[in-house]
């Protein structure tokens, strides 16, 4: 009996939770139908709703249902976003003018995504701009919002599969600038048809020669250069304006208020919703774009069959050698100033397509937020555009040359920078700049670094100078890498097909010289001979004495009088000794330069002038500070009997020598205390009178570490040995 008790308890415990869990699983239906009714009952959920179940023909004009559900639409986003579900339904209730066109702008204008745009439905849209009647300002504002919204769209490979039906809208005016810009996105080679080249050709014949053609002429040109015989200026401005738009600065709250991070191709111009006249340079969001694939597919497979990698999956240089014609370039270009394999790919493909996809994307970048960006609502972002300068700085280090997008920024820049923003980074940017010939060269370059440099402190004015020796070092490095065997033209830039001829190119150097020249000369003058900036004026000369035998170019330039005099005067020793170690190798250069002249080299003829120059200089320096004939008749430098009168310094002609020029008379007062430790007068003529403590005292202070001193008295001072010489044997 107590097991049959027993076995009965179990079956209703048994009983009992069966029960229990049928009651659970009843609830959580409950539930979840009660959830699914709430949610069906949200009135943005409704609004939806609305939009899709709308009829064609429905009016607009007193439908307060209408007026309701848009606004809750517009709210949620402004808020949050939409959904790319939402999106979907949205845009084919405004592209199709269910409702007629009014409520179709209005809806575009409220199109924000919370994440990604639906490639599906962009291209239904696209369909709809070919069916009814859409006027053509909404068809505008259509494809705005595509190029804004470009980078967010989940794929691109749909769009390109109806590229044909896209171009067809170039020949109407109102959209050509739009389309140009959304195909220029588009391309690919395979895309380049000789129907379609013919087509911009006849157009341009009727629109004129258009930025925004040129630009998708030279995107094709690249492709197939067989095909566009067409010369592309290589100086264009910037074809395709990034127009003011209602969606950028709505979609960067969004995204903020997500949490999520801002697409750095909205961001790159925080617009807003007045267009300001003011020039004040506000920044916004100068972030690179993250390296990523350009569809959201992978592998990629293209026409020809060819299966593409990625750049994103490039993990290492082996790696990318080994897929280096199958590698896909990212969906934006930018990011490839972020990574060192992407610029090691750049720099061994020279893929023109893709440096002119990069130009164009780092030009919108600077131009709007250096240049065109307004006041309202812009936050000042110092320390993002110095990362952003720095990135694109290290870039072009490593490239080991600048970007012409960044060369066409900086003309327009230096005409309203005010010498303190971001100094660093735009002098790092400016000593970057290819050679410019020299009948542009001072409009584009002289005159606004000129009025900078004289109406700025002495750190603008020696900055500006380490720019201009490195911009120097530059201009001859690239002349000796890519100098011709025959000497008659030379490359500019292994990445741009400009050419220039040697005589062309020296013309510029020269123009570069004179006016740093000019500049220091002046310079020493506004800042008493300031010896940080001398030093920075002496680095100049020290690549410019080189220019023959370093470089490769056919050319000597010396020194204007006002840097050669100062640094001779100057009070630290160290001015004088660069000194001498110039002078040492402009006379190596000339000698050199002789030598091949005698020898019947047609290629260099050194001018008498330059000879005269430097011969007067070499006899200055030698009287000064050797033979202490300093402003005396005869020497070249000379001053009015009654100023040396006035001055009361006796024996004036020996006041710069080695022992009495200011910049030694410290070494010369500790060797006369160490020669003579017993006198208690000390008297400088002491060491020149006698010939053995003047040998000595040359030896002491060559071992002070002065090199380019015992260089030049090497080479251009011989002493013989003198009856006092002898004796003291």
């Amino acid at each position: 009996m107590a097991e049959t008790h027993n076995l009965s308890a179990s079956d209703h415990s048994s009983l009992d939770q069966s029960a229990s869990s049928r009651s659970g699983n009843r609830s959580l239906r409950v539930a979840e139908q009660e959830k699914r009714k709430k949610e069906a009952e949200e009135p943005f959920v409704l609004a939806l709703k609305y939009f899709s179940d709308v009829e064609a023909g429905t009016p607009v004009t007193g439908n307060d249902d209408f007026e309701k559900n848009l606004e809750l639409v517009e709210k949620e986003a402004y808020s949050r976003g939409l959904s790319p579900e939402a999106i979907s339904l949205m845009l084919e209730f405004a592209m199709s003018l269910r409702m007629g066109n009014p409520p179709c702008a209005r809806v575009l204008k409220c199109l924000i995504p919370a994440s990604v745009v639906p490639q599906e439905a962009v291209v239904r849209a696209v369909v709809w701009l070919n069916v009814g009647t859409m006027p053509v300002g909404t068809q505008v504002l259509f494809i705005k919002w595509v190029l804004t919204m470009f980078d967010m769209i989940d794929g691109k490979d749909q769009l390109r599969a109806i590229y044909g039906f896209i171009f067809s809208f170039v020949m109407d005016e109102n959209l050509c600038p739009f389309i140009c810009h959304l195909l220029y996105l588009l391309t690919r080679k395979e895309s380049v048809q000789v129907f379609r080249v013919r087509k911009l050709l006849e157009l341009q014949s009727k629109l004129g020669r258009q930025p925004f053609l040129l630009h998708l002429l030279s995107l094709y040109k690249v492709f197939r250069p067989e095909l566009v015989l067409l010369s592309i200026p290589s100086r264009m401005r910037s074809g395709f304006r990034n127009h003011i738009s209602p969606w950028k600065s709505a979609l960067i709250a969004v995204q903020k208020r997500n949490g999520l991070q801002v697409a750095p191709s909205i961001s790159l111009a925080f617009t807003n919703k007045e267009k300001s006249t003011s020039r004040k340079r506000k920044h916004g969001h100068l972030d690179l774009p993250a390296l990523r694939a350009a569809v959201n597919r992978d592998p990629q497979t293209e026409s020809f069959g060819r299966e593409l990698v990625p750049m994103v999956q490039i993990n290492s240089f082996a790696q990318m050698l080994q897929n280096m014609h199958r590698i896909e370039l990212p969906a934006q270009m930018g990011s490839l100033l972020g990574s060192s394999l992407a610029l090691q790919y750049l720099d061994c493909v020279q893929d023109e397509s893709a440096l002119l996809r990069l130009n164009f994307w780092l030009g919108s970048a600077l131009q709007e937020e250096f240049l065109f960006a307004g006041d309202g609502g812009a936050a000042q972002d110092s320390e993002g555009a110095l990362q952003f300068l720095n990135k694109l700085l290290s870039a072009q280090d490593f490239l080991q040359e600048g970007f012409s997008s960044s060369e066409a920024f900086l003309y327009k820049f230096l005409n309203v920078w005010d010498g303190a923003l971001l100094r660093p980074q735009i002098l790092g940017l400016l000593s970057h700049v290819p050679v410019i010939p020299s009948s542009q060269i001072k409009r584009l370059l002289f005159e606004p670094l000129m009025q900078l440099f004289f109406t700025s402190s002495l750190f603008f004015k020696c900055g500006l100078m380490e720019c201009l020796n490195s911009m120097l070092s530059k201009w001859l490095t690239w002349h000796s890498v890519y100098a011709l065997e025959d000497d008659l033209d030379i490359s500019l830039n292994s990445h741009t097909s400009i050419n220039m001829t040697l005589t062309g190119f020296k013309d510029s150097v020269m123009e570069l010289i004179d006016f740093v020249g000019h500049l220091a000369s002046v310079g020493l003058q506004l800042e008493d001979s300031h010896s940080l900036l001398l030093s920075f004026i002496l680095d100049f000369y020290e690549t410019v004495c080189d220019t023959f035998l370093k470089y490769g170019l056919p050319l000597v330039v010396m020194p204007p009088p006002g840097v050669f005099y100062p640094a001779l005067f100057a009070t630290d020793p160290v001015s004088v000794d660069r000194l001498a170690y110039i002078m040492h190798r402009y006379k190596v250069n000339l000698t050199s330069a002789k030598s091949q002249e005698q020898q019947g080299a047609q290629s260099f003829r050194i001018s008498r002038q330059t000879f005269r120059e430097f011969n007067q200089y070499l006899i200055n320096m030698v009287n000064c500070l050797w033979n202490s004939k300093m402003i005396q008749p005869g020497t070249g430098v000379q001053l009015g009997e009654e100023l040396l009168l006035r001055s009361g310094v006796p024996q004036h002609w020996m006041s710069f020598d080695l022992v009495r020029h200011p910049a030694f008379m410290g070494y010369a007062f500790d060797f006369h205390q160490k020669c003579w430790p017993d006198r208690k007068d000390t008297d400088l003529n002491s060491i020149k009178e006698n010939s053995k403590a003047w040998s000595w005292y040359v030896e002491y202070l060559l071992n002070q570490g002065f090199d380019g001193l015992k260089l030049f008295i090497q080479t251009n001072i011989t002493r013989q040995p003198t009856a006092g010489d002898v004796q003291d044997e």
